[in-house]
C-alpha cells in the first residue's frame, strides 16, 4: 500500500468504478520518462490516498512501433471495451504520437488496437483523449507539439467508429499563446521564435451543458493548467479562454472525475519534476460552467 507522498506518477488519469467503490489510477508510471520506455501500470485505491500497486497493464512486445518516452495513458469505456489513448515515440522518425491500445478489463493486458500513431505521421503530437459529440461521432483532440511549430496547437480529429484511425484532416482548436494566462517558454525560446507549450488536453461537459477543454502550458516558466470554454458547445469552437489559469503553482496535466460521494474532482502532477512528482486531488466547483478550485 502506498500513499499520494510515496507515487511517483505523471499525467494523471483516474477511472471510477462505483459498483467496485474503486479507482483506478493510470498515468506515466516510468521512473524516467524521458529514456526507455518500460509500459503502463494501474494503482487501485477507494479513497484517493491509498492505493495498491502499481500493477502491469502494458508492456510492449519486440515488435512494437516504439521503445522510448512512454506518456500519458487515458483510459475509457467505450463499446463494451477498454481504451488506452497513449503516447509513444515512434522508432521509425522519432517523433511523438498517440496510439490507441485495448483491452477487456481495465487491469489489461492492454494491445494495440490502432496500427501505430493515429496523430499524423509528420507531426509531433502528444497528449491524445477522446472525446465523443453529441451525434455519437468521437474525436481525438491532441497537442500539435511547439518543437514543429513554436506556437503549440490544441487539435481534433474524427476517429473511425472503432477508434482505429483518424477520419480526415485534423482542425486546430486554438494555439497556446491565444490564453492570456500561458507565457512564452524561456528555456525553450529561440532566435527562431518564441516557444508557446500546449499539453494534456483533456474535455469535461459540465452539468449546464458547457463544453470545457482543459489544459496545460507555462505561467511564467512553472508549469499551470487553464481551461476554455466553446462558445457554441460543440468541439469545434470558438474556444473561449478563462483569463487567469486554474493553477499555476507547478503543476498541471490534469483530468476531472466525480468522487464516489459526489465531489467533481481535478486530478494534477505537481511540481512538474522528475522524479518528484506526484499525484494531486483537487475538489473543484462549476460556476456557470466555469471550473473553480475549493479553497481549503
Amino acid at each position: 500500500m502506498k500513499t499520494n507522498s510515496e507515487v511517483q506518477i505523471r499525467d494523471p488519469y483516474v477511472v471510477p468504478v462505483p459498483e467496485e467503490g474503486k479507482y483506478y489510477l493510470f498515468g506515466s508510471t516510468d521512473a524516467n520518462i524521458w529514456g526507455k520506455g518500460t509500459g503502463f501500470d494501474v494503482y487501485v485505491g477507494t479513497d484517493l490516498e491509498h492505493w495498491e500497486g502499481p500493477f502491469p497493464v502494458f508492456r510492449p512486445g519486440e515488435d512494437f512501433f516504439s521503445e522510448e518516452n512512454f506518456w500519458a495513458p487515458e483510459v475509457y469505456p467505450y463499446g463494451g471495451r477498454y481504451y488506452m489513448f497513449a503516447t509513444f515515440r515512434r522508432r521509425d522518425n522519432k517523433l511523438l504520437g498517440t496510439a490507441v491500445l485495448a483491452a477487456d478489463s481495465l487491469t489489461g493486458p492492454f494491445r494495440l488496437h490502432s496500427d501505430g500513431p493515429v496523430t499524423p505521421v509528420d507531426w509531433p503530437c502528444l497528449d491524445g483523449t477522446l472525446y465523443v459529440d453529441e451525434a455519437g461521432q468521437p474525436w481525438m483532440v491532441f497537442c500539435h507539439e511547439w518543437t514543429q511549430v513554436l506556437d503549440g496547437e490544441i487539435c481534433a480529429v474524427r476517429l473511425s467508429a472503432d477508434l482505429r484511425e483518424a477520419v480526415g484532416e485534423p482542425i486546430v482548436l486554438f494555439r497556446a499563446s491565444e490564453a492570456p494566462w500561458v507565457t512564452r517558454l524561456d528555456a525553450k525560446s529561440t532566435d527562431a521564435g518564441d516557444v508557446f507549450v500546449t499539453d494534456g488536453a483533456f474535455l469535461h461537459r459540465a452539468e449546464d451543458g458547457t463544453l470545457v477543454l482543459l489544459w496545460a502550458s507555462f505561467h511564467e516558466n512553472r508549469y499551470a493548467l487553464g481551461f476554455a470554454v466553446s462558445a457554441s458547445g460543440r468541439i469545434e469552437g470558438p474556444w473561449v479562454h478563462e483569463p487567469e489559469a486554474l493553477f499555476q503553482a507547478d503543476g498541471g496535466h490534469g483530468m476531472i472525475f466525480r468522487a464516489f460521494d459526489g465531489q467533481l474532482m481535478l486530478t494534477i502532477h505537481s511540481p512538474n519534476r522528475t522524479p518528484n512528482e506526484r499525484p494531486l486531488f483537487l475538489p473543484v466547483v462549476e460556476q456557470g460552467g466555469m471550473l473553480r478550485l475549493v479553497a481549503k
